[in-house]
């Protein structure tokens, strides 16, 4: 009779001890994925920038950029509490780059709910002020910057491709396939990339060639993809059709010539001007691709669109100089000065004017205070920088920083850089730059005491 109360006791026993045991499997199972990515943080910013290029613009999927963004924070700034790091703040760039934030985000609030605005909003100041934080703790050894370098050289290969297609007609094997639908985006007979704006793929050519130069100046990068990149990418820049990326292109290039130290580099760039003329020559040679691109230089209605903004955002800018005017009086005061041309929303095509219209003399300040940083942050030299001499983004790789940055600049004369795979690229080797400095200083204070 006592056998059946011992056998309930033990049942209740080996219930209540396969509850903590249930739950402590359940929370090991539900963190496990978080915990891979914790382990490999530089997989998830590449893939959080792969998002970020491939986004399919005006569709209902346009939001999976922004979870992966917000992951990829999460996660960085965990692995941060959990390694018991030190929080750091990237400087120089760090405060003129807050207090466009701040400004932006204080005249997005003042209107009324726009989900584009807040786009934009992501793309020209969150997400690259959140990359140039991260990067650094992301990016900390050789295999992560390994990894970048792959990813970039990936890319390349990639928008070449496509660049290349387009160019000769063969449409039906580029993919993604949404960059051929004309209702997306504008550009639509030229290549214009998953960005669907050429000018956003040919900036990021260029930016992403000059990444290739540098691999192939360290050997990373050599014989037969080495060759077929020194072909590809010229025919690529030039199947934009997009006079401000032709120039940049046309300037980088004799720039490295002149100024850089390396002989593989000049041999390289005076084999990209030998690919360019003759792949240029080959084109022209078609006679609807000759047609079109003589087209494209002869074109005026642009031009004369562009000089009606600039004078009208100069008058704006004298009316306002200190204050702005904010973002949400900008395109109602504009559809009120252009009379010449019916547009659904009026562009400057200039960042710095956009700037100094929209935010003031405060804003445009603070930007070129970011632009002095950005060049600041890579032209120091030290002895023990992080990235070891034959490793990406080492000591020589500075050379190429400032060209890189011209580059970017140059364009947005142009354009507004709205972009956030192009701001999130150069922001990311900014951060990268930014968090050597402080371990040299580190280092060399260590050596002092």
């Amino acid at each position: 009779m006592e056998a059946v109360p011992r056998l309930a006791s033990t049942g209740q026993i080996t219930l209540r001890n396969s509850v903590p045991a249930l739950a402590h499997w359940t929370v090991v199972t539900a963190f496990r994925p978080l915990h891979a990515l914790m382990a490999a943080p530089a997989m998830l910013f590449l893939a959080t920038l792969t998002v970020m290029l491939f986004r399919p613009p005006d569709t209902r999927f346009c939001w999976v950029d922004r979870i992966a963004f917000l992951l990829l924070v999460f996660v960085a700034l965990l692995r941060v509490l959990v390694l018991r790091r030190r929080p750091t703040i990237a400087a120089p760039a760090m405060w003129p780059m807050a207090g466009l934030l701040l400004l932006a985000l204080g005249s997005l609030l003042a209107q009324s709910y726009d989900a584009q605005s807040w786009s934009v909003f992501a793309a020209k100041w969150l997400v690259p002020f959140a990359l140039y934080h991260l990067a650094g703790s992301v990016f900390d050894d050789a295999a992560s910057l390994r990894q970048l370098e792959t990813f970039a050289l990936v890319v390349l290969g990639h928008l070449s491709a496509i660049a290349i297609l387009f160019l000769c007609g063969a449409k039906g094997l580029i993919f993604p396939r949404y960059i051929l639908d004309e209702s997306l985006g504008i550009h639509a007979d030229r290549a214009r990339g998953p960005f669907l704006q050429a000018v956003a793929n040919g900036v990021t050519l260029n930016l992403l060639g000059l990444i290739a130069m540098d691999s192939f100046r360290r050997g990373r990068l050599k014989g037969l993809l080495a060759v077929l990149l020194l072909i590809a990418v010229p025919l690529a820049v030039l199947a934009t059709q997009t006079r401000a990326v032709w120039l940049s292109f046309a300037g980088c290039v004799p720039a490295l010539i002149f100024f850089s130290s390396s002989k593989r580099v000049r041999r390289a760039c005076l084999g990209l001007i030998l690919a360019g003329g003759v792949g240029l020559l080959t084109v022209l040679s078609f006679e609807d691709t000759n047609t079109s691109f003589f087209d494209r230089l002869e074109e005026r209605s642009p031009v004369e669109f562009r000089v009606v903004m600039y004078q009208t955002g100069l008058e704006m800018f004298l009316e306002k100089p200190l204050t702005g005017w904010g973002s949400s009086e900008l395109q109602p005061e504009l559809a009120k000065r252009v009379h010449d041309f019916h547009q659904s929303a009026f562009f400057f095509h200039n960042t710095y004017l956009e700037i100094a219209v929209q935010h003031g003399l405060v804003g445009l300040l603070l930007y070129l205070r970011i632009v002095v940083e950005l060049f600041r942050v890579g032209g120091r030299r030290h002895p023990h920088t992080a990235a070891r001499d034959g490793t990406f983004l080492d000591e020589q790789f500075r050379s190429f920083w400032p060209v890189l940055v011209a580059v970017y600049l140059f364009n947005g004369s142009f354009v507004v850089m709205n972009y956030q795979f192009v701001n999130g690229l150069v922001f990311t080797i900014a951060g990268i730059l930014a968090a050597q400095n402080r371990q040299a200083d580190a280092h060399s204070h260590a050596l002092l005491n």
